[in-house]
């Protein structure tokens, strides 16, 4: 780690996007994050799964924890990863305008969230007495359902791992603060016909005709902006898939319009279920049961998918006083998160935490994803400064 940090970050955010980890393969990637780490004499290194942890103890009155995940979404032809050099036609125009003459790390993972885990890995390598003790967790399925995410699982089988007073994800953010984030459930909503020959389709019912009702709802639907502790969240309910029918000369006998809700923080998960189908007593696991109240009242309900909300905690000691650095590195108040994000899952245990990551929220998942190189300096000198 003799490098300057700049080239240090480069360097190790370069490796760590060359490792293909779509969620469900990150064996690879954690092999390499953990053995980076072992060779770092003033932490201790755990491991489970494919999640790697490692911890210092200094003694310190408060402990702070920096986690990131390390799986990515699909590739869409953005692997592997290239540094473009400016004049790249493959530079977004809005990132080339935002960073003018900066080269760009351009590849699936750039944003969300391996810049982040190159800072976090740096800074766990070369922040040997900070003022709080760190704990830094790299993590795999953070981009799949619920039940496989391996936060989830460490904290389910060795809480005191994940202990501390304050965390930190490194979800992107442009580097600045996003407070909170909204809940999500993911369930289908079904209908049921009679199948038939389509020759002969009054001697059935069409059960994807019936779907229509369903489309219906969701297109009246008014996404509604909800203030939670001065931070203002969107909420939306959008329809993400439909499946039915058994072959194309057949009435199909059972139509599911798959349904994502994203709520504000100001709910729970039964209270959003609420919203959507009443009181009917759709659990995980359960199958398939009658929406008595809701946007989708009268249809059958199969739940898929749930995470709670988090409210955003900036009145925490240790928030107020990141933020304030923020602000004044950036010139960024806080603003609220509007996707899900493992800080739910830190709430859940009592501990505040909020977003903050190198490069855009808003080029997570896409097929350009990239980030500036000035984003990982931002991010390093800022954490660098606040936990020095």
């Amino acid at each position: 780690m003799n490098l300057p940090s700049e080239q240090a970050l480069r360097l190790i955010c370069k490796a760590i996007m060359d490792i293909f980890s779509v969620s469900g393969q990150e064996q690879a990637l954690a092999d390499v994050v953990e053995m980076y780490l072992r060779e770092v004499p003033h932490l201790q290194v755990r491991r489970h799964g494919d999640t790697v942890v490692a911890s210092t103890s200094l003694g310190r009155s408060k402990r702070v924890i920096l986690a990131g995940h390390i799986d990515t979404v699909p590739v869409i032809g953005n692997f592997p990863p290239a540094w473009l050099e400016p004049g790249d036609k493959r530079i977004r125009e809005d990132v080339a305008q935002a960073h003018a003459g900066e080269r760009v790390l351009w590849g699936r993972g750039a944003t969300d969230m391996k810049a982040s885990d190159a800072v976090m890995l740096y800074l766990a390598a070369v922040l040997e007495k900070p003022r709080y003790d760190v704990t830094y967790v790299f993590y795999d399925h953070e981009e799949v359902a619920a039940e496989f995410n391996g936060l989830r699982k460490v904290i389910e089988v060795h809480p005191d791992w994940i202990a501390g007073d304050f965390a930190i994800i490194g979800e992107p953010t442009d580097c600045g603060i996003e407070g909170g984030c909204n809940g999500t459930i993911r369930f289908d909503v079904i209908t049921h016909g009679v199948a038939a020959h389509s020759a002969r389709a009054w001697m059935g019912h069409n059960a994807i005709h019936d779907a229509a009702t369903i489309l219906d709802r969701l297109s009246a639907y008014e996404p509604q902006d909800v203030e939670v502790d001065g931070l203002v969240y969107r909420e939306g309910v959008n329809a993400t898939m439909i499946s039915g029918g058994k072959g194309t000369n057949v009435i199909p006998d059972e139509c599911r319009v798959h349904v994502n809700y994203r709520f504000a923080p100001d709910k729970t998960i039964e209270e959003a279920k609420a919203l959507m189908m009443g009181d009917a007593g759709a659990q995980l696991g359960n199958g398939e049961c009658k929406a008595t109240g809701g946007m989708f009242e009268g249809f059958g309900i199969e739940m898929k998918d749930e995470s709670p909300s988090a409210r955003p905690g900036m009145d925490a000691e240790l928030a107020q006083s990141l933020a304030n650095l923020v602000q004044e590195r950036t010139g960024r108040a806080p603003q609220a998160k509007l996707g899900w994000t493992d800080v739910a899952r830190f709430a859940q245990l009592g501990i505040p935490a909020v977003n903050l990551g190198a490069g855009s929220p808003l080029l997570a998942h896409k097929h350009d994803e990239q980030v500036a190189e000035s984003e990982l300096d931002l991010l390093f000198g800022i954490l660098k400064d606040w936990l020095s």
